[in-house]
Protein backbone atom coordinates (compact mmCIF):
# COMPACT_ATOMS: atom_id res chain seq x y z
CA UNK A 1 0.00 0.00 0.00
CA UNK A 2 2.88 2.38 0.75
CA UNK A 3 4.23 2.03 -2.81
CA UNK A 4 0.78 2.68 -4.28
CA UNK A 5 0.37 5.83 -2.17
CA UNK A 6 3.80 7.06 -3.22
CA UNK A 7 3.06 6.50 -6.92
CA UNK A 8 -0.32 8.22 -6.56
CA UNK A 9 1.31 11.28 -4.98
CA UNK A 10 3.84 11.47 -7.83
CA UNK A 11 1.16 11.21 -10.52
CA UNK A 12 -1.03 13.76 -8.75
CA UNK A 13 1.88 16.18 -8.56
CA UNK A 14 2.62 15.73 -12.27
CA UNK A 15 -1.06 16.08 -13.11
CA UNK A 16 -1.33 19.38 -11.23
CA UNK A 17 1.86 20.72 -12.85
CA UNK A 18 0.73 19.74 -16.35
CA UNK A 19 -2.71 21.20 -15.71
CA UNK A 20 -1.18 24.55 -14.76
CA UNK A 21 1.32 24.52 -17.63
CA UNK A 22 -1.35 23.43 -20.13
CA UNK A 23 -3.89 26.01 -18.99
CA UNK A 24 -1.41 28.88 -19.17
CA UNK A 25 -0.04 27.61 -22.47
CA UNK A 26 -3.46 27.41 -24.13
CA UNK A 27 -4.39 30.84 -22.81
CA UNK A 28 -1.36 32.30 -24.56
CA UNK A 29 -1.19 30.16 -27.70
CA UNK A 30 -4.93 29.99 -28.48
CA UNK A 31 -5.97 33.26 -26.86
CA UNK A 32 -8.48 31.49 -24.58
CA UNK A 33 -9.99 32.64 -21.31
CA UNK A 34 -8.93 30.85 -18.14
CA UNK A 35 -12.16 28.81 -18.02
CA UNK A 36 -11.86 27.83 -21.69
CA UNK A 37 -8.17 26.99 -21.33
CA UNK A 38 -8.56 24.74 -18.30
CA UNK A 39 -11.55 23.03 -19.94
CA UNK A 40 -9.61 22.39 -23.15
CA UNK A 41 -6.57 21.31 -21.16
CA UNK A 42 -8.54 18.63 -19.29
CA UNK A 43 -10.25 17.49 -22.49
CA UNK A 44 -6.86 17.17 -24.17
CA UNK A 45 -5.12 15.36 -21.28
CA UNK A 46 -7.96 12.89 -20.93
CA UNK A 47 -7.89 12.36 -24.75
CA UNK A 48 -11.66 12.95 -24.96
CA UNK A 49 -11.39 15.46 -27.79
CA UNK A 50 -14.84 17.02 -28.20
CA UNK A 51 -13.61 19.20 -31.08
CA UNK A 52 -15.42 22.37 -29.98
CA UNK A 53 -12.02 23.95 -29.33
CA UNK A 54 -8.95 23.02 -31.37
CA UNK A 55 -5.53 24.52 -32.07
CA UNK A 56 -5.16 26.32 -35.40
CA UNK A 57 -1.46 27.19 -35.26
CA UNK A 58 1.57 24.85 -35.48
CA UNK A 59 2.69 25.96 -32.01
CA UNK A 60 -0.71 25.19 -30.53
CA UNK A 61 -0.88 21.82 -32.29
CA UNK A 62 2.58 20.79 -31.06
CA UNK A 63 1.69 21.90 -27.54
CA UNK A 64 -1.54 19.85 -27.68
CA UNK A 65 0.45 16.78 -28.84
CA UNK A 66 2.83 17.26 -25.92
CA UNK A 67 -0.07 17.42 -23.46
CA UNK A 68 -1.77 14.37 -24.98
CA UNK A 69 1.42 12.31 -24.61
CA UNK A 70 2.41 13.53 -21.14
CA UNK A 71 -0.98 14.39 -19.71
CA UNK A 72 -2.70 11.24 -20.95
CA UNK A 73 -0.17 8.99 -19.22
CA UNK A 74 -0.33 11.08 -16.07
CA UNK A 75 -4.13 11.12 -16.07
CA UNK A 76 -4.27 7.33 -16.47
CA UNK A 77 -1.63 6.96 -13.74
CA UNK A 78 -3.78 8.89 -11.28
CA UNK A 79 -6.88 6.83 -12.10
CA UNK A 80 -5.03 3.49 -12.02
CA UNK A 81 -3.24 4.12 -8.72
CA UNK A 82 -6.31 5.61 -7.05
CA UNK A 83 -8.31 2.52 -8.07
CA UNK A 84 -5.54 0.20 -6.87
CA UNK A 85 -5.36 2.03 -3.53
CA UNK A 86 -9.10 1.62 -2.99
CA UNK A 87 -8.89 -2.09 -3.81
CA UNK A 88 -5.91 -2.61 -1.50
CA UNK A 89 -7.73 -0.82 1.33
CA UNK A 90 -10.79 -3.00 0.81
CA UNK A 91 -8.68 -6.17 0.78
CA UNK A 92 -6.78 -5.02 3.86
CA UNK A 93 -10.02 -4.31 5.73
CA UNK A 94 -11.41 -7.74 4.82
CA UNK A 95 -8.18 -9.47 5.80
CA UNK A 96 -7.96 -7.64 9.13
CA UNK A 97 -11.51 -8.66 9.98
CA UNK A 98 -10.54 -12.30 9.45
CA UNK A 99 -7.32 -11.85 11.42
CA UNK A 100 -9.14 -10.35 14.36
CA UNK A 101 -11.75 -13.13 14.31
CA UNK A 102 -8.86 -15.58 14.78
CA UNK A 103 -7.34 -13.35 17.46
CA UNK A 104 -10.66 -13.36 19.28
CA UNK A 105 -10.60 -17.16 19.34
CA UNK A 106 -6.99 -17.12 20.52
CA UNK A 107 -7.65 -14.80 23.44
CA UNK A 108 -10.81 -16.64 24.47
CA UNK A 109 -9.05 -19.99 24.33
CA UNK A 110 -5.68 -19.16 25.85
CA UNK A 111 -4.74 -15.45 25.70
CA UNK A 112 -6.77 -14.18 28.64
CA UNK A 113 -5.60 -17.06 30.81
CA UNK A 114 -1.96 -16.42 29.96
CA UNK A 115 -2.14 -12.68 30.60
CA UNK A 116 -3.84 -13.36 33.92
CA UNK A 117 -1.06 -15.76 34.94
CA UNK A 118 1.66 -13.40 33.77
CA UNK A 119 0.19 -10.32 35.42
CA UNK A 120 -0.09 -12.10 38.78
CA UNK A 121 3.68 -12.67 38.66
CA UNK A 122 4.52 -9.14 37.51
CA UNK A 123 6.47 -7.36 40.25
CA UNK A 124 5.60 -3.98 38.73
CA UNK A 125 1.92 -4.62 38.03
CA UNK A 126 0.92 -1.77 40.35
CA UNK A 127 2.55 0.65 37.90
CA UNK A 128 1.05 -0.97 34.81
CA UNK A 129 -2.50 -1.73 35.93
CA UNK A 130 -3.92 1.84 36.27
CA UNK A 131 -3.13 2.58 32.61
CA UNK A 132 -5.00 -0.51 31.40
CA UNK A 133 -8.29 -0.19 33.28
CA UNK A 134 -10.22 0.65 30.13
CA UNK A 135 -13.88 1.44 29.58
CA UNK A 136 -16.22 2.02 26.64
CA UNK A 137 -15.25 5.70 26.48
CA UNK A 138 -11.67 4.96 25.49
CA UNK A 139 -10.46 6.57 22.24
CA UNK A 140 -7.26 6.77 20.19
CA UNK A 141 -5.54 8.92 22.81
CA UNK A 142 -6.13 6.42 25.62
CA UNK A 143 -5.01 3.49 23.49
CA UNK A 144 -1.88 5.37 22.42
CA UNK A 145 -0.98 6.12 26.04
CA UNK A 146 -1.62 2.49 27.01
CA UNK A 147 0.59 1.22 24.17
CA UNK A 148 3.40 3.55 25.24
CA UNK A 149 3.03 2.25 28.79
CA UNK A 150 3.23 -1.38 27.66
CA UNK A 151 6.15 -0.68 25.33
CA UNK A 152 8.23 0.99 28.07
CA UNK A 153 7.06 -1.13 31.01
CA UNK A 154 9.79 -2.78 33.11
CA UNK A 155 8.71 -6.40 32.65
CA UNK A 156 10.00 -8.32 35.65
CA UNK A 157 8.09 -11.49 36.39
CA UNK A 158 8.67 -13.30 39.65
CA UNK A 159 9.15 -16.87 38.45
CA UNK A 160 8.13 -19.34 41.17
CA UNK A 161 9.65 -22.79 40.48
CA UNK A 162 6.72 -24.46 42.26
CA UNK A 163 4.34 -23.03 39.64
CA UNK A 164 6.37 -23.88 36.54
CA UNK A 165 5.00 -27.40 36.20
CA UNK A 166 1.42 -26.12 36.17
CA UNK A 167 2.34 -23.43 33.67
CA UNK A 168 4.05 -25.99 31.45
CA UNK A 169 1.02 -28.29 31.56
CA UNK A 170 -1.28 -25.40 30.68
CA UNK A 171 0.77 -24.55 27.59
CA UNK A 172 1.15 -28.19 26.52
CA UNK A 173 -2.61 -28.67 26.69
CA UNK A 174 -2.97 -25.81 24.22
CA UNK A 175 -0.08 -26.90 21.97
CA UNK A 176 -2.23 -28.30 19.17
CA UNK A 177 -4.42 -25.22 19.23
CA UNK A 178 -1.34 -23.01 18.82
CA UNK A 179 -0.01 -25.21 16.00
CA UNK A 180 -3.34 -24.85 14.20
CA UNK A 181 -3.01 -21.08 14.50
CA UNK A 182 0.44 -21.14 12.87
CA UNK A 183 -1.00 -23.09 9.94
CA UNK A 184 -3.83 -20.59 9.50
CA UNK A 185 -3.13 -18.68 6.23
CA UNK A 186 -4.99 -15.61 7.53
CA UNK A 187 -2.21 -14.95 10.05
CA UNK A 188 0.75 -15.27 7.66
CA UNK A 189 1.08 -11.50 7.15
CA UNK A 190 0.43 -10.55 10.78
CA UNK A 191 4.02 -10.21 11.92
CA UNK A 192 3.12 -9.05 15.42
CA UNK A 193 1.02 -12.09 16.21
CA UNK A 194 3.57 -14.42 14.57
CA UNK A 195 6.20 -13.04 16.97
CA UNK A 196 3.81 -13.59 19.87
CA UNK A 197 3.25 -17.23 18.90
CA UNK A 198 7.00 -17.73 18.46
CA UNK A 199 7.65 -16.38 21.96
CA UNK A 200 4.98 -18.70 23.42
CA UNK A 201 6.31 -21.76 21.59
CA UNK A 202 9.82 -20.99 22.78
CA UNK A 203 8.64 -20.65 26.37
CA UNK A 204 6.68 -23.89 26.03
CA UNK A 205 9.69 -25.77 24.67
CA UNK A 206 11.97 -24.36 27.37
CA UNK A 207 9.62 -25.52 30.12
CA UNK A 208 8.91 -28.89 28.53
CA UNK A 209 12.66 -29.57 28.26
CA UNK A 210 13.04 -29.61 32.04
CA UNK A 211 12.09 -32.61 34.15
CA UNK A 212 12.46 -31.28 37.67
CA UNK A 213 11.44 -27.68 38.26
CA UNK A 214 12.05 -27.73 42.01
CA UNK A 215 15.83 -28.11 41.71
CA UNK A 216 16.57 -25.55 39.03
CA UNK A 217 19.62 -23.35 39.72
CA UNK A 218 19.20 -19.61 40.06
CA UNK A 219 20.94 -19.06 36.72
CA UNK A 220 18.28 -21.14 34.94
CA UNK A 221 15.49 -19.31 36.75
CA UNK A 222 16.90 -16.03 35.43
CA UNK A 223 17.02 -17.51 31.95
CA UNK A 224 13.40 -18.62 32.14
CA UNK A 225 12.44 -15.20 33.49
CA UNK A 226 13.69 -13.65 30.27
CA UNK A 227 11.51 -16.04 28.25
CA UNK A 228 8.51 -15.26 30.45
CA UNK A 229 9.04 -11.51 30.13
CA UNK A 230 9.37 -11.72 26.34
CA UNK A 231 6.14 -13.70 25.95
CA UNK A 232 4.34 -11.45 28.45
CA UNK A 233 5.29 -8.22 26.64
CA UNK A 234 4.37 -9.47 23.17
CA UNK A 235 1.11 -10.94 24.38
CA UNK A 236 0.10 -7.76 26.22
CA UNK A 237 0.81 -5.55 23.19
CA UNK A 238 -1.08 -7.92 20.89
CA UNK A 239 -4.03 -7.90 23.28
CA UNK A 240 -4.16 -4.10 23.27
CA UNK A 241 -4.01 -3.96 19.44
CA UNK A 242 -6.86 -6.44 19.30
CA UNK A 243 -9.00 -4.42 21.71
CA UNK A 244 -8.36 -1.21 19.78
CA UNK A 245 -9.67 -2.92 16.66
CA UNK A 246 -12.76 -4.05 18.54
CA UNK A 247 -13.34 -0.54 19.83
CA UNK A 248 -13.24 0.86 16.28
CA UNK A 249 -15.22 -1.87 14.54
CA UNK A 250 -17.32 -3.81 17.05
CA UNK A 251 -18.42 -1.82 20.08
CA UNK A 252 -20.43 -4.70 21.55
CA UNK A 253 -17.41 -7.05 21.42
CA UNK A 254 -15.20 -4.38 22.95
CA UNK A 255 -17.67 -3.93 25.80
CA UNK A 256 -17.35 -7.61 26.77
CA UNK A 257 -13.56 -7.63 26.28
CA UNK A 258 -13.19 -4.57 28.54
CA UNK A 259 -15.30 -6.23 31.24
CA UNK A 260 -13.06 -9.33 31.02
CA UNK A 261 -9.87 -7.24 31.22
CA UNK A 262 -7.20 -9.63 32.62
CA UNK A 263 -5.28 -6.70 34.09
CA UNK A 264 -8.28 -5.72 36.20
CA UNK A 265 -8.41 -7.68 39.48
CA UNK A 266 -12.10 -6.80 39.78
CA UNK A 267 -12.99 -7.79 36.21
CA UNK A 268 -16.52 -9.08 35.90
CA UNK A 269 -18.33 -9.91 32.62
CA UNK A 270 -21.68 -9.26 34.35
CA UNK A 271 -23.11 -5.83 33.55
CA UNK A 272 -23.80 -4.18 36.92
CA UNK A 273 -24.99 -0.71 35.85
Amino acid sequence: MADTKRRLKIFLFLFIVLTLVGTLGFMKLLNLSFAEAIYYNIVTMSTVGYGDIHPTTPQGQLFAVFLIMMGGATFLGVIANATELLMVKRETTTRMKKVNMVLGTFFSEIGYGLIDRFSHQDKNIAVLRPMLLMNTKWGKKEFKNAKNTLATHAYDLSVDPSQLKGFCNFLMEKRQFLIDLIENPVLIENEGFSETLLALFHLMDELNSRENFESLPESDIRHLSGDFNRAYKRLALQWLDYLEHLKEQYAYLFSLAARKNPFNPNANPVVLD
